[in-house]
């Protein structure tokens, strides 16, 4: 029985999805809008040319001759809705506004796959397949695919299969040239990877530079300013110092009297605080993209309430489900019911940390403009502001996101990368290991982040490109030196103690801790987002939701001191031993003053706590690896001050027995290894990283006595956050 169509045309169809869009920017067309004749420093590869006209293989060519082309069935297209046959230009104008999954991949390019995907045989006029060659194995010999670029659509999948085959004849090309240009031709291809990541380390370090010294910088205006030099931090400009004539308070300007001085500064911090955010924030939505209407997937950004309509709302993941409802009949065979199209999703390719979305990509999901020049240069500064703005978030996981625009940008100067998607993922795996390596300043647990994080197929050849690209990146930033100590990154810090049998105990408590923190995070995040982020307004305006989280920010952190500072600075506070200088970070009390330190502890680990709930999934660009690090190295803190406590008043307790007869507060329990060992187990309970967090934890202090605490902690809190709360973080915001 013949297909009937439905009453409403394709027109009418398209007219209403398009009312839906009209005011948004649409998505990220393909890349094929413009294409480059060629790239920047590479030679042009000979291309097999053929006496023959270059005429398109529909799905309806045989590949068994003409008399099976004569008994094909009814033509399949992927230009037209399911199952029904569209040729017209209506019904291809109709798919391509509507981002169809699976459209032909030419899209009229002339010079596309699609196009010459045969170059020996052609179909005439009729439909019929010309005469074909016997030689020519089925029109698919390694030929066909001569380093051809497959321009992938909007959200689809690479082809990894063909891009492998084009690369592989590339190389047997080039291999053929037994010259001394031809040789020559083939040592530069093989050291094009090389090249190519050790220019992303250098690129990636120098923007982490500039992120590093400007972010201080801006962070600081919240307080005061030099008057030596306006645009230097607070510590800078006092040489290290607590306070100096050269930084000025605002409140000595608003009131020199001396009169409500606090209440002034409160004031001026709270208005800081919102306007680096809406800053931050205004940027962030310059990057706005529509997903169309014909397309169901969860969000593509770190905002649980951002699903469409025919979506399942109940948990959270905008899983889809059938227009269809279970009272409702199917309606006749063949016939396509007239259903209200759904809304466009709205994302934000500059908002989050977007470590999730790079995993995507590098499992070969088609995202295009998320990783283009305009997200970078968004990011970065809108970076810049929101970590300046004082809220809970970190830089750490950005740094992913914008080494790989870095990486994306840079494939562009070599063909061998530019026209293929395949290779183009390694380096995107590479770029992402840079990125933490220029975070942490640990170049191997870079390299171990890309391997279980982001990286879907891993060979050895890129594992040691990646390797090579983080010894760049480390090598550059540790020459541009952004904090000026040295050190690369800022809560580095050296444990000279050894660790106590009885304390692996604790430890294992603390891993459970942290595991079980990091799984309710990620409840109480998805419950905020169904919750709060529901309301209307705060869908309607993401700008509305930053202003009020910035203002509750401001209002609860600045009466207490470890609220009030940056996120790195306060671990690196968290996680430092007691040495010499032991009242300018307030964690080295006496005996008397330990029970007092705990309660101001546990009041910032309460408020860090909700912060963080909070502002993760706002629009701006922000990470979650170092404020889950934050919140556990609180309860780390907390713990270890009571350990400490319990040891100092009951020195003779038989588990104490092993510690060295050494006087000082920290001669049994140095709570700053709990502190950080706690941040790791929370970190690993939120991101589920099992390999590389020891390895970040041991590079950022260098004591090969505490590899076994970490590695211990790492594998309860990872145990534990499975049991509470299955997946990670990132997995809870990709699962379409």
């Amino acid at each position: 029985m013949p297909r009937s169509l439905p009453k409403t045309s394709f027109a009418s169809r398209e007219q209403e999805d398009t009312e839906n869009t009209r005011s948004a920017q649409t998505a990220p067309p393909s890349p094929s809008a413009y294409r480059r004749s060629q790239s920047y420093l590479s030679e042009t590869h000979t291309e097999y040319q053929s006496l023959d006209p270059p005429l398109e293989i529909t799905e309806a060519t045989s590949l068994l001759g003409p008399q099976a082309a004569r008994r094909r069935g009814p033509r399949r297209s992927y230009t037209s809705t399911s199952g029904v046959s569209g040729t017209g230009p209506d019904s291809l104008r109709h798919v391509l506004a509507a981002g169809s999954l699976r459209r032909t991949r030419n899209h009229s390019r002339a010079n596309s796959m699609g196009r010459r995907v045969s170059r020996r045989g052609s179909i005439d006029d009729d439909g019929e397949p010309a005469s074909l060659p016997p030689s020519t194995k089925d029109n698919l010999t390694a030929s066909a695919f001569l380093d051809e670029r497959t321009w992938y659509d909007q959200f689809t999948s690479t082809d990894w299969v063909h891009d492998s085959i084009a690369d592989g004849a590339r190389l047997r090309l080039l291999r053929q040239r037994k010259d001394v240009r031809g040789r020559l031709l083939a040592a530069f291809d093989g050291a094009q990877g090389w090249i190519l990541v050790a220019l992303i380390g250098c690129i990636t370090a120098s923007i982490a530079y500039f992120v590093d010294v400007t972010e201080g910088s801006v962070f600081d205006l919240k307080e005061g300013f030099c008057t030596t030099q306006f645009f230097r931090n607070k510590r800078t400009c006092c040489e290290g110092l607590a306070t100096c004539d050269a930084w000025r308070p605002w409140s000595r300007i608003f009131s020199p009297s001396g009169t409500e001085r606090q209440w002034v500064d409160f004031v001026i911090f709270v208005i800081w605080v919102v306007t680096l955010a809406l800053i931050s924030c205004a940027l962030t939505l310059l990057t706005k993209t529509v997903v169309p209407s014909s397309i169901s997937l969860t969000t593509l950004d770190e905002n649980l309430a951002a699903d469409s309509n025919g979506t399942k709302s109940g948990n959270g993941l905008g899983t889809s489900t059938s227009p269809l409802s279970e009272t409702e009949t199917s309606p006749p065979h063949g016939t396509l019911p007239n259903y209200p199209p759904r809304p466009a999703m709205i994302y934000y390719s500059a908002a989050g940390s977007g470590v999730a979305e790079v995993k995507v990509i590098n499992s070969g999901f088609v995202l295009h403009g998320y990783m283009g020049l305009k997200t970078l240069v968004i990011k970065t500064i809108g970076l810049i502001f929101s970590v300046s703005s004082g809220l809970s978030l970190g830089k750490e996981g950005p740094y992913v996101h914008i080494a790989t625009c870095v990486g994306n940008i840079s494939c562009r100067l070599f063909d061998k990368y530019n026209q293929n998607d395949g290779k183009r993922r390694e380096v995107l795996s590479a770029s992402a290991a840079s990125g933490v390596a220029v975070a942490f300043g640990a170049p191997i647990g870079g390299v171990l982040f890309s391997l279980e994080e982001v990286s879907y197929y891993f060979p050895p050849k890129t594992l040691f490109r990646t390797f090579f690209c983080c010894i760049a990146a480390t090598l550059s930033l540790k020459f541009l030196n952004p904090y000026g100590t040295g050190k690369i990154v800022l809560f580095e810090v050296r444990y000279l103690s050894d660790w106590q049998i009885f304390e692996i105990f604790i430890f294992i408590l603390l891993g459970i801790m942290g595991g079980a923190a990091g799984a309710l995070f990620i409840k109480a995040s998805s419950l905020w987002a169904r919750s709060f982020r529901r309301i209307p307004a705060i869908k309607r305006w993401p700008m509305f939701e930053v202003f009020l989280v910035a203002l509750f920010t401001g209002l609860v952190s600045f009466w207490n001191r470890y609220t009030s500072l940056p996120v790195t600075e306060l671990l690196f506070e968290l996680a430092s031993p007691c040495e010499s200088d032991v009242e300018s970070t307030g964690l080295c009390p006496r005996t008397d003053g330990i029970l007092e330190i705990v309660q101001d502890l546990l009041v910032a680990f309460v408020i860090k706590s909700f912060l963080t709930i909070i502002t993760f999934g706002i629009k701006v660009p922000a990470g979650i690896y170092v404020p889950s690090m934050v919140v556990g190295g609180l309860m780390g803190r907390i713990v270890g001050h009571l350990i400490q406590y319990w040891a100092l008043r009951h020195p003779t307790f038989f588990l104490f027995d092993s510690c060295p007869a050494v006087a000082g507060i920290e001669s049994c329990v140095t709570p700053g290894v709990y502190a950080l060992i706690a941040a790791g187990a929370t970190m690993c309970g939120v991101t589920r990283l099992s390999v590389t967090l020891p390895v970040i934890l041991f590079e950022l202090t260098g004591s090969l006595n505490h590899v076994l605490p970490f590695s211990l902690s790492v594998l309860c809190a990872k145990w534990t956050a499975d049991a509470i709360e299955p997946r990670s973080i990132y997995v809870s915001f990709t699962s379409w």
